[in-house]
């Protein structure tokens, strides 16, 4: 056991320790004591709060200005130079062990040895070190051999748990040659004479007009386009006061929607990528937890949201028409006009994902009854239900833009299916992607009827092609909840080496690096106008956009946290907290970043990056990102990193300085009112203190 100190223990300690009470970690990770306020855990569903993973900002805790005032000592960052030491039963009624030591390097090693130092370490500060992954590896593999069940052999045939070295290597292979196709951007014809120079815009613009390049007009345009990739400084921050869930551009670019979780759809005109406009707002009027989805029609006329539940929404985007909804009840099946029932009454289900098809006359949705859904919006009715998969339906989209024949499915039970309208007499799917090895969180078609993108829970994305994909008497025949640890991506960090690789994998690349916590973190295409379809691209949970080219190598990252830090000040009053949010823990007092969602402009190099985002992700924003050759500010007007609020105004308010309250602040106070004895001063000598 950890050595348990009394407080008079505790404060001879902190006194003789050190003359800054502000240094001692002890007294930080103690935080649950300092105003009496504890920690309550609650069990909640797929978007309620999560605890913070290895990676947390811990130190955001404090506000930046005091960034001097405290040393952390961070059980994440390991225990060095402190040897901890537990008590261990002999067998006998004794105990052996029972203290921590600390190795001063100023200090004799024979004083060391005579007497050893004592540090504190609280109890969270053990278990958050129990949490790292190597001892979780090291206590399952002794509680497996305690019970005498070892490894398989089918198991270590299939890879085992070899960790990072089983994912596929990077660069890869297949993706080089998708690179060179052509189907995916642009290889300039003299890339490679210059060797690992870098080339920039300038370059690309004087081989162009000096006409040295050996690339044609039109391929030198693409080459230069598709290499303007948006930095992380953001030219404007939306803030709103409720989490942002999806956000997407139009098809032409000239419409933005923004969904969040107080039940809104803000809608913003972007005609100009650089300068948008508000439009107006949409409200779901009965919604549950949070608005999932939204899509566009077509000709953007009218926008399509979702909730969990069996309804969605059809709201006109044109400011100057009233908000008038179009229910469209995904439960009703247009028989005898009855809603579908199961045994226990009238069907209840969730809606994760919408698509609307190419013609604007369906709408497709993934629900949380296991199935898929094809609403006719004029017949007023589903058409099609779908019940192909074991788990929850959580992305949806169409194969081609031109045709509504085609559907992809992804689900929690780790698969991708692919559907064919045309030939489904046996409901059966056309075809099986297999290869992810926990639930999918979004799939997305580049459109071409051929490729498919997909986020999974085992912290990769795929790409996959619909002429490789596995036949269903086959996919049938495998059972994939043997691949699967049923690894919970709201409340747990993903150990790399606890992944297998799927032994029937059969997509073409495997992109790594994001994370994939907490929500349903989305994935997309770069779009061919304005990147020449070169790159792919994700949200992560560490709060930044992370950008592939398609040899699964990292092509640039835009970093969300960074460029909206503390950009807000704190609220913790009752009208500005998050209703579904744990008071008194220390994740509501740091500043943490979710990038759920992004989306790259079709014709500027804009990326639009949708996140959870503020003091304990209670909030959201949507920032502007666009590219800018590095540069640290802008000579025009407004300048980078302008806040506004939904209604694109300045908030002045969002200006201020965090406030001094709350328990941070009263910490401090409390350590600054404690006093301490400077080192060789007497008792009685004031000027000690």
């Amino acid at each position: 056991m950890s050595s348990i100190m009394s407080s008079d223990e505790r404060n001879a300690a902190i006194r003789s320790d050190s003359p800054d009470p502000s240094s001692h970690s002890t007294n930080i990770y103690d935080l649950e004591d300092v105003g009496g306020e504890s920690f309550d855990e609650e069990d909640d569903d797929d978007m309620d709060f999560e605890p913070m993973t290895d990676d947390s900002e811990d130190v955001e805790f404090f506000d930046p200005i005091d960034e001097t005032e405290a040393e952390f000592l961070d059980a994440d960052d390991g225990l060095s130079g402190v040897d901890i030491e537990f008590s261990i039963d002999d067998g006998e009624g004794g105990l052996q062990g029972g203290h921590e030591t600390e190795t001063d390097p100023a200090r004799p090693a024979a004083d060391t040895a005579a007497q050893p130092a004592l540090v504190e370490v609280t109890r969270s500060q053990i278990l958050r070190l129990l949490s790292r992954h190597g001892l979780q590896d090291l206590f399952r593999t002794h509680q497996a051999n305690a019970l005498g069940d070892p490894p398989q052999d089918d198991d270590l045939e299939n890879g085992g748990n070899t960790g990072r070295g089983s994912y596929p290597p990077i660069p890869s292979e297949e993706g080089k040659r998708l690179m060179s196709s052509g189907t995916f951007g642009e290889t300039g014809s003299y890339e490679g004479k210059l060797g690992k120079r870098k080339d920039r815009l300038a370059r690309r613009l004087i081989y162009r007009e000096m006409g040295v390049s050996q690339d044609s007009p039109g391929r030198a345009n693409r080459l230069i386009s598709q290499g303007l990739i948006p930095s992380s400084k953001a030219d404007t921050i939306i803030h709103y006061n409720a989490r942002c869930y999806s956000g997407q551009f139009s098809g032409d670019g000239n419409f933005f929607f923004c969904c969040g979780q107080d039940f809104k759809v803000r809608m913003y005109d972007t005609s100009n990528p650089y300068k948008w406009r508000y439009y107006k707002t949409a409200e779901y009027p009965y919604g549950q937890w949070t608005i999932t989805d939204a899509s566009l029609s077509p000709d953007n006329r009218f926008l399509a949201y979702s909730s969990i539940r069996s309804v969605v929404f059809l709201a006109p985007t044109d400011p100057a028409l009233s908000t008038d909804l179009i229910a469209l009840d995904f439960a009703y099946l247009g028989q005898a006009g009855r809603r579908r029932q199961f045994s226990g009454g009238y069907s209840h289900f969730g809606i994760w994902s919408i698509r609307f098809s190419g013609d604007g006359r369906e709408v497709v949705a993934g629900t949380s009854d296991h199935s898929v859904y094809v609403y006719d919006i004029e017949a007023k009715q589903s058409i099609l239900r779908i019940p192909g998969h074991n788990d929850d339906v959580n992305a949806v989209c169409f194969g081609d833009n031109s045709s509504p024949h085609i559907l992809y499915s992804g689900s929690d039970d780790t698969l991708i299916k692919v559907w064919d309208r045309r030939s489904m007499g046996d409901s059966r799917e056309a075809g099986v992607f297999m290869g992810h090895t926990e639930g999918l969180t979004y799939v997305d078609s580049k459109g071409d009827g051929r490729y498919v993108l997909s986020n999974g829970k085992d912290q990769t994305m795929k790409l996959w092609d619909l002429r490789k994909m596995m036949s269903t008497e086959k996919a049938s025949e495998i059972d994939v909840k043997h691949y699967s640890t049923n690894f919970d991506y709201r409340f747990m960090p993903y150990s790399g080496a606890n992944y297998k690789p799927h032994p029937y994998d059969c997509s073409l690349v495997t992109f790594r690096g994001h994370r994939v916590l907490k929500t349903l973190i989305r994935c997309h295409f770069s779009p061919p106008g304005s990147t020449d379809s070169r790159y792919v691209y994700s949200g992560s949970e560490d709060g930044c956009v992370y950008i592939y080219n398609m040899d699964a190598t990292l092509a640039g990252k835009i970093d969300v946290n960074r460029a909206t830090h503390h950009t807000r000040p704190r609220d913790d009053s009752p009208m500005h907290t998050h209703p579904y949010s744990i008071r008194g823990s220390r994740i509501s007092e740091a500043w943490k970043t979710c990038v759920r969602d992004a989306s790259w402009h079709p014709n500027a190099p804009v990326v639009a990056a949708t996140s959870w985002n503020g003091w304990g992700m209670q909030t959201g924003t949507c920032t502007t990102h666009s590219w800018n050759d590095d540069a640290e500010d802008d000579e025009g007007e407004p300048k980078m990193g302008l806040r506004v609020n939904q209604l694109l105004e300045k908030d002045e308010s969002l200006y201020d300085h965090p406030p001094r309250g709350g328990r941070a602040s009263r910490f401090r106070s409390r350590l600054r009112s404690q006093r301490v004895q400077a080192s060789g001063d007497d008792d009685d000598d004031a000027d000690g203190w």
